[in-house]
């Protein structure tokens, strides 16, 4: 993998507007004339059709679960047990994982202690950027913290290359006398293989694996079709998936709680001295400037309890208009309805307001969820106890309903991640649109990145991004589908961009919402469904405060003049005009589509 140079600042792939010149961020609607150029954007990151292919037919998610399954459990129990936490659960409560790992230290009278290794090479590979390893760093101090009052020790280590990152992991499970690793199983192909390594090595040198499903509420695997396949249609996949609710054992059941150490441990010579060692303020090559950090830390607090808080003030309290930009989701100042509480939260609205990006009329859990701060269970919990029902709410005419059935999303992005391995390959789920004819206009793509595009919604919700970390996923889908679908541009640069910018950042839902807007992945909008931008804002944002707030350009506009502004009044303004006409970019898209590649 070739490396990507990083300045300081997490969002150091975006030039500064001031970088443009008047010329550049003024060109005003290009014609379509194709425009190449030599750079190479994506550089070892596709791999062919048959790797992708072979990958496909024999699944490392399943080649796991068979090594997990055939692991001769060796009757040594060792001197402790090594709990392996991830980037993807990154919380004391409600860990399967770490649950049974306590059990286990527990019943053979032998201390816990929890493993974190950093990996800058896996996060230049998988496009990590600064804020989510940042946010990863800022839930490590107060894990450490949480278990050091337990007795169990936080060992976080960096360690590089990737490749040899098995070997460092088995050899510290010796070091420790450990003779049992837990760990969450992680469904992104690199990971997969990287722990088949881990269980062959482990297995040689006799220490017990058992990593286990937290992620999904409802295991991959688990929901197939009638010929045993993976569910590729989210519609049926739903009407599968939701029976298993009521399965036994119950899959929203919360996992045991964590035990503390005997205090003894701190003077336990091999496990003692980890007390000592500290979390690092950052890795090197994804620092964060300290503005920008001030930023994550204000929108994003790290922890369980923030956590817990957001989803609360989502089930009971009110949106807030004031809420929607980069600001502490936990200020005062939340009210409960005075009336009919059950029709006045932001969770009993959902259903009609979560398109609205106008308020702060979702959740924001989305990074706790990435990077399991809380668990999807524990919202799906919350949600029955708010509703006081022992039935899971999955219909679409309810808030609650809305927003569980995207948590159901989450889950059938997972399982096309792990079944169907090719979506984290750089490839396209729906191979017939591998030779889409692409532009590859760096001004196009740098201004899309930049929000300079000269659409509104679209500059909006870029700028949103680039300061926050964070966007609405109404306003997603519309900055997706303009790249793809407007400028024709790979929607794998625009995948990668996320993953570097987004506090969120997550291969499953990620890669599933960039194929769904560039009709080739599952479950796709068709191709000849292009989402006008502008009729998009007027029911995105009806009343512009969106717009207004993130492109203050256009602060004084009102009325549909926000959504699209004359020429005249955006060179007023010193705004840009179009790089491109919707309708022609329309046609030109339709087109490249029904005969992948055609010019």
């Amino acid at each position: 993998m070739a490396k990507r140079a990083r300045s300081n600042s997490a969002v150091s792939a975006t030039r500064a507007v001031s970088d443009y010149t008047k010329k550049d961020l003024n060109m005003g609607a290009h014609s379509l004339k194709r425009t190449r150029t030599d750079v190479k954007f994506l550089p070892n990151k596709i791999a062919t059709a048959e790797n992708a292919s072979k990958a496909d037919k024999d699944p490392p998610f399943l080649q796991l679960l068979e090594y997990v399954k055939s692991t001769v459990k060796t009757p040594s129990k060792g001197e402790a047990i090594v709990y392996w936490m991830r980037m993807q659960d990154m919380r004391i409560h409600d860990n399967r994982a770490l649950s049974q790992a306590s059990t286990q230290a527990q019943k053979d009278g032998i201390p816990l202690l929890v493993l974190f290794v950093l990996s800058p090479q896996d996060y230049i590979a998988h496009d990590r950027g600064a804020r989510r390893v940042d946010f990863i760093l800022r839930n490590l101090t107060v894990l450490k913290t949480l278990l050091a009052e337990m007795n169990i020790p936080l060992y976080t280590i960096t360690h590089s290359p990737r490749r040899t990152l098995p070997s460092r992991v088995v050899s510290l499970l010796s070091e420790f006398k450990a003779a049992h690793l837990y760990g969450n199983i992680e469904h992104e192909i690199d990971e997969l293989r990287r722990d088949i390594q881990v269980c062959q090595l482990a297995k040689e040198a006799s220490i017990n694996c058992t990593l286990v499903h937290d992620k999904c509420i409802i295991a991959p695997g688990t929901v197939k079709t009638k010929e045993g396949k993976t569910y590729t249609v989210y519609s049926p996949f739903l009407r599968a998936w939701a029976p298993h609710l009521a399965d036994e054992p119950d899959p929203l059941e919360c996992a045991s709680e964590v035990h503390a150490n005997d205090p003894s441990v701190r003077s336990n010579p091999h496990i003692g001295k980890l007390f000592n060692c500290s979390i690092p303020n950052a890795v090197e090559g994804f620092e964060l400037d300290e503005h920008d950090a001030e930023i994550m830390r204000t929108c994003w607090p790290a922890g369980e309890k923030a956590a817990r808080e957001m989803l609360d003030r989502f089930l009971r309290t009110k949106a807030r208009t004031s809420q929607l930009g980069a600001v502490d989701p936990l200020a005062p100042g939340a009210s409960e309805p005075t009336r009919s509480p059950e029709k006045g939260s932001r969770v009993a609205k959902y259903k009609d307001a979560r398109d609205h990006v106008d308020a702060d009329t979702t959740s924001r859990l989305s990074p706790y969820l990435a990077a399991g701060v809380i668990s999807a269970r524990e919202c799906v919990r919350a949600t029955m106890e708010y509703s006081g029902s022992k039935k899971v709410d999955l219909s679409r005419e309810t808030g609650i309903g809305r927003w569980v059935q995207e948590l159901a999303w989450r889950d059938f992005y997972t399982h096309v991640l792990a079944l169907c391995p090719r979506v984290s390959m750089g490839r396209p789920f729906l191979e017939k649109y591998a030779n889409v004819s692409w532009e590859t206009n760096e001004e196009h793509l740098q201004a899309w990145k930049d929000g300079r595009t000269g659409v509104p919604i679209v500059d909006a919700g870029m700028r949103q991004a680039n300061k926050m970390g964070w966007m609405h996923n109404r306003v997603r889908m519309i900055v997706a589908m303009y790249l793809v679908k407007d400028l024709m541009i790979d929607w794998r640069l625009g995948e990668k961009y996320f993953m570097e910018i987004l506090i969120d950042g997550d291969l499953a839902s990620n890669n599933g919402g960039w194929q769904w807007s560039a009709s080739t992945g599952v479950d796709p909008v068709p191709y000849f469904r292009i989402f006008n931008p502008y009729t998009q804002s007027k029911k995105a944002d009806p009343t512009g405060e969106y717009i207004r707030h993130f492109v203050p350009e256009l602060a004084k506009l009102r009325g549909d003049d926000i959504h699209n502004p004359p020429a005249k009044t955006a060179e007023k303004l010193g705004y840009p005009t179009p790089l491109v006409k919707h309708d022609e970019a329309r046609q030109r898209a339709i087109r490249r589509y029904k005969n992948p590649g055609d010019e």
